[in-house]
C-alpha cells in the first residue's frame, strides 16, 4: 500500500549538499542554525560535511551566509577578519551581529511576525506584518487616522488607499513617512513647510498620501527630521524636501524644496546604505563606511569639532583618519550616536545629563568612543532628547541620559535623575531586545518574541494605555489587531 511505501525521512539521512543548500538559503537566522546544531548529531561536529577549518556544517553555512552578507561584503579583508576576531571566531555570532544590525533600523524578525517600532515626539507608530498601528497625539495628523481624531489611546491601524505591505517607517515631531514593499512612500501630516513632499503647502494631511513626485523612484527607508524629510533609494540615492534653512536638504544653499529632490554630491561619491535625521540635520552612512553629514551644526552634531551649518554633504573625518567603518547612526535632538562594524559605540554632540554615557556633560565636538560599552558587541544605536539606548547582541539594553518622566527605564532611579555612563536596564533583563525607539519623554521596545513594552510619560497615549498617566516599569502594551477603526479607542 502507498502509506506502507511513504516514510518520514529524518534529516540526518539526506544528502549533506541538499542539507547545506537549505542552512543557507537565507530563510534560516543565527538563532536558528544554533538551534539546529543542538536538536541534531549531523549538525554537531564535523562528519565530513564541511571542509576541516570548521568545526561543523553549521559553522560553515554560518559562514557562507556571511560571506554573502551585504554588510560583512562591504568590509576590507582585515576589517572582516577584526569582527570575526571581536566575535571569539564564531561565525554563528557574526551572523548575529550582522543580521541584528541590518534590522535594527528596519524590519525584525520576531516569533510573532515581523515588526518595526518608531516614536515620535508624543506618538508611536508600529509596523506588525506588513499593518502599520498609531497611538498618542495625533498633531497636525501625524497618526493617519483621518482628520477627525485628535488621540488614540491604543494601537490602531492606519488605513491606506494602496493594497500594497509597509516595509519602513519614520516618525518626527510633526509628521510621518511610510515605505511600502512596492518601494512607493506615503506622508501625512503637517505640510506647512513642504516636508511632506506633495508640492503644495498651507494645510495638514491627515492620512498617508503618495509622494508622487517619486513616482518610479523605489524606495527602501525614510527619515523624518522637523519639517523635512529624506528619502534613500534601492539605487543607494538620497532625495531630501522640505524646510532647507540651515542646509538640512544638502544641496549647497538654504532654499526650501517643495518636493523630493536628489543629493548630488552623494551620488557623485557612492551608495548610501542609511540615513538618519536629528530637528535640523541628517547624517548619510556609506556603503564603504564613510558618514556624511550635513544641515545645522549647532551643539556640534555633524561631527566635524566645530558648529557650522553644512550646506553640502561633508565626511565626519574623525571616522576616515581611524579608518573605522561605520554601519549604522542615529541622529538625536542634540547629540548623535554611531555604531561601527565591530560592534562599537561613538557618540558627540551636547553631553547634557550625560547624554553621550561618556561620565560627565561635556560636549564631544567629534565623534569618541563609548568606553563603557566596549566589553559588548553593540547592535543598536538610538539616540533623542537627552538620552541614548545602546541594545548589544544578547538582547540585553543599556542606557544613559536623562530619565525625563521614567523615559530610560531604570526602576531604582527617579524620574529627573541623570545616567552619566551606560547602565543596563535590569528591568528588561528577562526579555531578550530585538529593536528599542525613543521619542521625547517616552520609549517602546519589541522583544524578540514579539512583545511591546513601553516606559516613560504616557499623558497623550504615546504608549498605547488609556489608563496611565505614565510608566516608571516597562509595561506590556497589547496590540489589539481585532480592533476597526471605530472601535480602536480613540478621543475626538
Amino acid at each position: 500500500m502507498a502509506a506502507d511505501r511513504a516514510r518520514l525521512v529524518s534529516i540526518d539521512e539526506l544528502p549533506s549538499h541538499l542539507v547545506l543548500d537549505i542552512l543557507t538559503s537565507g530563510r534560516l537566522n543565527a538563532s536558528d542554525l544554533a538551534c539546529l546544531e543542538q536538536t541534531s548529531r549531523m549538525f554537531r561536529g564535523n562528519h565530513g560535511f564541511s571542509p576541516q577549518n570548521f568545526g561543523s556544517l553549521v559553522d560553515f553555512a554560518a559562514f557562507q551566509l556571511c560571506s554573502s552578507h551585504t554588510i560583512f561584503c562591504s568590509l576590507h579583508l582585515n576589517a572582516q577578519k577584526e569582527l570575526f576576531d571581536r566575535c571569539r571566531e564564531n561565525w554563528k555570532r557574526v551572523l548575529r551581529f550582522l543580521q541584528a544590525v541590518e534590522q535594527s533600523s528596519d524590519i525584525v524578525e520576531t516569533s510573532a511576525g515581523n515588526m518595526q517600532i518608531t516614536t515620535g515626539r508624543y506618538h508611536t507608530l508600529l509596523i506588525s506584518d506588513s499593518s502599520v498601528y498609531s497611538c498618542g497625539s495625533s498633531l497636525c495628523g501625524v497618526l493617519g487616522q483621518g482628520p477627525d481624531i485628535t488621540q488614540c489611546v491604543a494601537f490602531s491601524r492606519i488605513n491606506f488607499p494602496t493594497t500594497s505591505r509597509v516595509l519602513h517607517v519614520s516618525a518626527s515631531h510633526n509628521h510621518a513617512a511610510f515605505v511600502m514593499h512596492s518601494g512607493e512612500v506615503f506622508i501625512c501630516g503637517d505640510n506647512s513647510s513642504y516636508c511632506c513632499g506633495h508640492g503644495e503647502v498651507g494645510r495638514a494631511i491627515f492620512r498617508p498620501r503618495l509622494v508622487e513626485a517619486l513616482k518610479g523612484v523605489s524606495c527602501k527607508q525614510v527619515a523624518t527630521g522637523l519639517s523635512f524629510t529624506a528619502f534613500l533609494t534601492n539605487q543607494g540615492h538620497v532625495y531630501t524636501c522640505g524646510i532647507n534653512t540651515h542646509g538640512q536638504l544638502g544641496h549647497g544653499d538654504s532654499v526650501d524644496r517643495p518636493t523630493p529632490k536628489i543629493v548630488g554630491l552623494l551620488e557623485g561619491v557612492g551608495s548610501v546604505v542609511q540615513i538618519a535625521s536629528g530637528p535640523s540635520y541628517t547624517l548619510a552612512v556609506m556603503n564603504d563606511g564613510t558618514v556624511y553629514s550635513f544641515g545645522s551644526g549647532s551643539n556640534f552634531c555633524l561631527g566635524h569639532g566645530e558648529q557650522h551649518n553644512e550646506s553640502l554633504p561633508r565626511v565626519i573625518q574623525s571616522f576616515k583618519r581611524k579608518n573605522i567603518h561605520v554601519v549604522r547612526v542615529s541622529a538625536g535632538d542634540e547629540h548623535a550616536i554611531a555604531l561601527d562594524s565591530n560592534g562599537f559605540a561613538y557618540t558627540w554632540g551636547k553631553g547634557y545629563c550625560g547624554a553621550l554615557g561618556q561620565g560627565d556633560e561635556i560636549d564631544k565636538t567629534t565623534p569618541t568612543q563609548l568606553n563603557g560599552m566596549k566589553g559588548h558587541l553593540v547592535v543598536q544605536v538610538c539616540a533623542r532628547k537627552r538620552k541614548t539606548f545602546v541594545l548589544v547582541d544578547d538582547g540585553s539594553v543599556f542606557g544613559f541620559g536623562w530619565m525625563g518622566f521614567g523615559s530610560l527605564g531604570f526602576t531604582d532611579k527617579g524620574a529627573s535623575d541623570k545616567v552619566m555612563k551606560p547602565e543596563m536596564l535590569n528591568s528588561l533583563r528577562g526579555e531578550r531586545i530585538s529593536q528599542i525607539s525613543t521619542g521625547l519623554y517616552h520609549s517602546v521596545a519589541v522583544t524578540k518574541t514579539g512583545l511591546v513594552y513601553g516606559f516613560g510619560d504616557n499623558e497623550r497615549a504615546q504608549l498605547g494605555h488609556d489608563s496611565l498617566r505614565g510608566c516608571l516599569k516597562p509595561t506590556r502594551i497589547i496590540v489589539d489587531k481585532t480592533r476597526d477603526e471605530d472601535a480602536a479607542g480613540t478621543i475626538h
